[in-house]
């Protein structure tokens, strides 16, 4: 949570805690972080990581809508990324309910994922200006 505070103070964006407003259960959390060195691109990139009991309920998309308002509206960014996986069919879905779009001739693999089934990995994408046309 230190760090997190930190990033908060020194860049003005990070992670939030995200909870079921009915009952203030924590369930995980969303935000914005910069994209890794090493990476075949730059920029700012959108996550959020949810416990598995709060799939399925719409949290991810309404936490990564607020995600997305703050970054174009209070952070004036240009683009906003999200990056996962190519077998995380779930999270993809969320990337395109908020407007993300796809290109495979940006797929990669990640460079801080071993060999195996999980580093294949897509990158999916918005622009402020397409955002708000």
């Amino acid at each position: 949570m230190a760090r997190f505070q930190t990033d908060f103070d020194q860049r003005g964006f990070g992670w939030w805690a995200v909870e079921v407003s009915a009952t203030g259960e924590f369930i995980g959390f969303a935000g914005l972080d910069q994209v890794d060195d090493g990476f075949p691109f730059t920029g700012v990139e959108i996550g959020w990581r949810l416990a598995r009991s709060a799939w399925g309920h719409g949290y991810a998309t309404e936490a990564a809508r607020a995600v997305l308002a703050f970054g174009f509206e209070a952070l004036a960014l240009p683009e906003i990324l999200a990056v996962t996986t190519a077998t995380n069919v779930r999270s993809q879905a969320v990337m395109r309910r908020i407007g993300m779009t796809y290109d495979p001739a940006d797929d990669f693999d990640d460079p801080e994922v071993p060999e195996g089934p999980l580093r294949p990995s897509v990158l999916y994408r918005i622009r402020q200006d397409v955002r708000s046309a």
